[in-house]
């Protein structure tokens, strides 16, 4: 197995009202599972103990939230992660990335991610050798939007 993978899971649900795409719950749900089939699978295989998976959201989406709008989702799957726990520190992309560099022992690739943040807090002394189960989807893979979906979505005014 490669010491790097990056896995782009298939679907896109910026397409958000397009009547040809599934909803965005759907293919959000349709993500979520193909996240949770790689770590099970990761984690029932050889390659487990040695494997750490990072999963980012690529933007808030939907706008700000009670704290800021740059914060922005990640997950940190491995053998040793901090179960159950939520950082509050400061952490950015070049954070996970910094992370991941000393992880594979490679060097920064510059002065960004050599000064950023390493996510520590994110992992225990003590390993879990677990094998993860993905959870079922609760909402249908194949719920379609309906051909009306953008007509109906926009305001009264037309704008």
């Amino acid at each position: 197995m490669p010491s790097l993978t990056i896995h782009l899971p298939p679907q896109d649900h910026t397409r958000a009202l397009d009547p040809a795409a599934p909803t965005p719950q759907s293919m959000l749900a349709d993500n979520d599972l193909a996240v949770g089939k790689v770590v099970e699978a990761i984690s029932k295989s050889k390659f487990w103990p040695k494997t750490c998976v990072f999963v980012n959201e690529d933007d808030p989406q939907n706008g700000f939230d009670h704290v800021d709008g740059h914060r922005s989702l990640c997950l940190v799957v491995s053998l040793i992660p901090s179960a159950g726990k939520s950082s509050a520190r400061f952490n950015n992309q070049t954070s996970v990335l910094h992370t991941m560099e000393l992880m594979l022992g490679l060097p920064p690739m510059n002065q960004f991610d050599a000064m950023s943040p390493v996510m520590r807090e994110c992992f225990d002394a003590k390993a879990d050798l677990a094998a993860y189960a993905a959870l079922p989807n609760k909402i249908p893979l194949d719920e379609m939007n309906p051909k009306d979906a953008r007509k109906a979505a926009r305001p009264a005014n037309g704008r």
